[in-house]
């Protein structure tokens, strides 16, 4: 069974139709008042949704057991920080979560049109209007030296990425040379990002050590096989069922299934002016897309992108291409972000409740909170 390409391209175009709607809209404004229940809040992109993220989410839980678990799940376009579509549509992904025990799902940024730390910052944002009280993050590295990075940020320290390297904002301090691990480096990214918009965020952070034995890669590689054996051993029963129904139903896998036609058209039939205007495009691919069009395959439209310092470059570009947004609109969007609270999934109306006070207590305005 395949997943037909309208699908995807249903859903994209709906999605684009939500992210015009919301550049209208005015940030919230953030007021900061403690919360009534607290908040454990979880950034995680569950493609799909493994015993690693389940172990993570009770770990929290367990913790903290009269918080409300609110998951924020990567938001429109349903493409991750690598530009790489996810394996399950955004609302399957909601629905598992709900599933195995978060309190509340709220949309994230459209992290696959954006530059690493450009979503950072708008994930920095979401926890600031949450006024989350704890943040769990998986984390890989054993190096001791990573273990200082995480003492740091328990601290309510800031850390930088720099190129091959990691320093303290506060003293320019070297904490450890070499690349992170993706995850790891997500922490690093995101207590900078929190200190740019002055969240306090000491003693916030829970650092869970991975589950050993869970790749998500490998998982989403059998998948695509049609191959469950010895899966139960790394997802939930409740991931296998609903990825099951959904490859029945030719609605997944959907992690390596772009718009083509969409890609190819824009690539094609753009004019300079308009190839320039998109996000994450520099001058030497535009040329090259100029220079070399007409092109068939999207293969050949990788081909032509420059390479970059990120080795994510070409397929973040491929996701804009896809869906035609433009930079100017990518700033707008950020320096308003967030313009509102999107609720994708709720436990029960109990938990809904307290949930909504908590945010009109932290907000200002009428329009802060939508039900999906």
């Amino acid at each position: 069974m395949v997943v037909d390409e309208a699908f995807i391209e249903a859903n994209l175009l709906r999605d684009r139709d939500q992210f015009c709607s919301d550049l209208e809209l005015s940030p919230l404004e953030v007021v900061g008042c403690r919360n009534t229940t607290e908040i454990i809040a979880d950034f995680t992109e569950y493609s799909p949704l493994h015993n690693g993220h389940l172990y993570c989410m009770n770990r929290a839980k367990e913790l903290h057991p009269d918080a409300l678990f609110v998951a924020i799940v990567p938001g429109l376009f349903d493409r991750n920080g690598r530009g790489l579509p996810y394996i399950l549509t955004r609302q399957k992904r909601v629905q598992l979560a709900i599933s195995v025990g978060a309190d509340i799902v709220v949309e994230g940024p459209p992290m696959g049109i954006m530059g690493s730390g450009q979503y950072s910052l708008c994930l920095a944002l979401m926890f600031r209007a949450l006024n989350a009280d704890y943040i769990p993050r998986g984390y890989i590295s054993d190096d001791p030296k990573f273990k200082i990075i995480l003492d740091y940020i328990n601290n309510g320290k800031a850390v930088a990425p720099k190129p091959y390297k990691i320093v303290s904002m506060e003293d320019k301090k070297v904490l450890l040379e070499g690349k992170l691990h993706n995850d790891d480096y997500v922490i690093v990214s995101l207590s900078k990002s929190l200190s740019k918009i002055n969240f306090d965020f000491k003693n916030k952070f829970i650092f869970i050590p991975r589950l050993e034995g869970v790749s998500g890669t490998q998982i989403r590689q059998k998948v695509a096989s049609n191959d469950f054996t010895d899966l139960d051993k790394a997802l939930p029963e409740q991931t296998i069922s609903l990825l099951q129904e959904e490859i029945n139903s030719n609605h997944a896998p959907l992690d390596n299934i772009r718009v083509n036609k969409r890609i190819l058209s824009t690539v094609n039939e753009s004019s300079y002016e308009q190839l320039s205007q998109l996000a994450l495009l520099d001058e030497d691919t535009i040329n090259n897309f100029i220079n070399n069009r007409p092109f068939e395959t999207v293969d050949e439209v990788v081909n032509n992108i420059t390479y970059g310092f990120s080795k994510h470059r070409k397929n973040r570009i491929l996701s804009v291409l896809e869906t035609c947004i433009f930079k100017d609109e990518v700033y707008k969007y950020i320096d308003n972000y967030p313009q509102i609270i999107r609720i994708l999934g709720y436990k029960n109306e109990d938990v809904l409740k307290k949930f909504k006070i908590n945010i009109k207590n932290n907000l200002k305005g009428d329009h802060e909170i939508i039900c999906q």
